[in-house]
């Protein structure tokens, strides 16, 4: 009953903040439309945290993104950075030089800034990294000497180490004669005088612990430390089944190189999450929901692409037949490609739509642009692969009008795609359906029941006299 009590109130305080939030977005949107710059400046500088206000960024157009992100103050444009993903952080990044990145970034830890420095040129990566001290450089170049997505591309080199013939009131001295200790710490890892790890001691234990007690004689030695070549899948399921809040890394001669923290987990698993949904779709989990026109047409159309193989190749099959059929069952033949081609580009406006709205990027504010974007790209993609259908279908039946009949009902399906695939979850979440339970359903029934209604309906018109 207690533990029900406590995540009521947990739950409670949770919409409260959230709520906060998004009384707070809301005015400083009122702001930038009744052009108060000063107060939104105010607002993005000195009231809304970093982490929000790069959630405001990817929650607004190309345009007003870039209004925002000239109101924001140089020495708080790094911490806003680091709460983007890969394809907005990297705009903002390549417009910035090498004297503006390094003073966004001087307080920024060792993996964050090379998570950053990740999104530029070689070139220009190899310029900043000169800028900087011997000892940054070391640390900096350390981190990007393994993969991304490995232990090492996840870890801060930043940690507090200390040798075991040590007392626990040495140690209590040596820790207050900083300023400061690394964001998350609650171990201590021990290491011999070469730096190869042997153990950690929890912060808990050093407090209750007797001053006079050796480290050696109460560290915790039986916690493993995580390669820096593990795979951070790994290192994920690794934080998951032990509850973990830091652990250390080593190299290959295990020696401690640094240590990885839960909210560098946590973004993984973000970032597998976004990779399964979007990939479903044929999208990046990197896409951005308010990319321009052109930018997401050209991205789709790869996919779409693919897709119109797979339904060349069913209707190809069938076709091996059509010796033995009349006009009209080669209508039979191409409806496929019609419904096929209408459902992959709904799926991918409904899939990139649902991940928005677990993000909380879409709001009623944002979905008219969506909708417009959505019904340019499907009628662009369209025409292009309808013209290349349209091509194909007139040679293999030496019949131009079955090939125009094609263009036009798969120009009409994938418009219908868009706005369905834009406008389904929407209108499924106001009426309490969960859209990534539902929306594939109901956008299929759609897409098919249209493609072959604008098909066979206009196949029907051209063909009357015939048929």
């Amino acid at each position: 009953m207690k533990c029900l009590n406590w995540l009521i109130i947990i739950s409670t305080k949770a919409n409260k903040a959230s709520s906060h939030m998004k009384s707070r977005l809301k005015e400083l949107n009122d702001a930038l439309d009744s052009g108060a710059f000063i107060q939104a400046r105010h607002m993005l500088n000195h009231t809304l945290k970093p982490a929000h206000t790069a959630h405001l960024l990817e929650s607004s157009p190309p345009r007003e993104r870039e209004v925002l992100w000239n109101l924001i103050n140089p020495e708080l444009e790094g911490e806003v950075l680091q709460h983007l993903s890969d394809e907005i952080q990297a705009e903002f990044v390549n417009q910035m030089n090498t004297e503006e990145l390094l003073q966004a970034t001087e307080n920024l830890d060792t993996d964050d800034f090379a998570d950053i420095l990740q999104q530029l040129p070689k070139k220009v990566l190899q310029e900043v990294l000169n800028s900087l001290r011997q000892q940054d450089r070391e640390r900096v170049e350390q981190v990007l000497s393994y993969p991304e997505d490995t232990a090492g591309g996840l870890m801060n080199t930043d940690v507090v180490s200390i040798r075991p013939d040590l007392t626990i009131d040495a140690v209590l001295r040596y820790l207050r004669r900083h300023d400061t200790i690394p964001e998350m710490t609650d171990n201590l890892f021990v290491v011999t005088r070469k730096d190869s790890y042997i153990g950690l001691l929890p912060l808990t234990r050093l407090l209750v612990s007797d001053p006079n007690t050796l480290i050696s004689d109460v560290m915790d030695t039986e916690r493993e430390a995580i390669p820096a070549d593990l795979d951070e899948t790994d290192v994920a399921n690794l934080f998951e089944r032990n509850d973990w809040v830091s652990a250390p890394v080593i190299n290959q001669e295990g020696r401690l190189v640094g240590r990885i923290t839960i909210d560098d987990v946590v973004d993984v698993i973000r970032e597998e999450a976004d990779h399964s949904l979007m990939r479903m779709a044929g999208l990046d989990e990197d896409e951005d929901t308010f990319a321009p026109v052109f930018k997401t047409a050209k991205r789709r159309a790869v996919w779409l692409g693919i897709n119109l193989l797979t339904a060349l190749l069913a209707s190809m099959v069938i076709g091996l037949f059509q010796d033995t059929i009349e006009k009209v069952v080669a209508l039979a033949i191409l409806m496929p490609i019609v419904a096929s081609m209408g459902g992959i580009a709904g799926s991918q406006a409904l899939t990139l739509v649902i991940r928005g709205q677990a993000l909380g990027h879409v709001e009623h504010s944002n979905i008219g642009y969506l909708l417009n974007r959505e019904v340019i790209v499907g009628a662009l993609n369209g025409l292009l692969w309808a013209s290349v259908v349209a091509s194909i279908a007139s040679w293999w039946f030496s019949d131009f009008t079955i090939g125009f009949i094609i263009a036009i009902a798969m120009v009409i399906n994938l418009v219908v795609a868009a706005i369905c695939g834009t406008s389904l979850p929407v209108i499924l979440k106001a009426m309490n359906i969960d859209p990534a339970l539902a929306g594939g359903v109901i956008l299929t029934t759609i897409t098919d029941v249209v493609g072959f209604c604008a098909f066979l309906g206009l196949a029907t018109l051209f063909y009357s006299q015939g048929i």
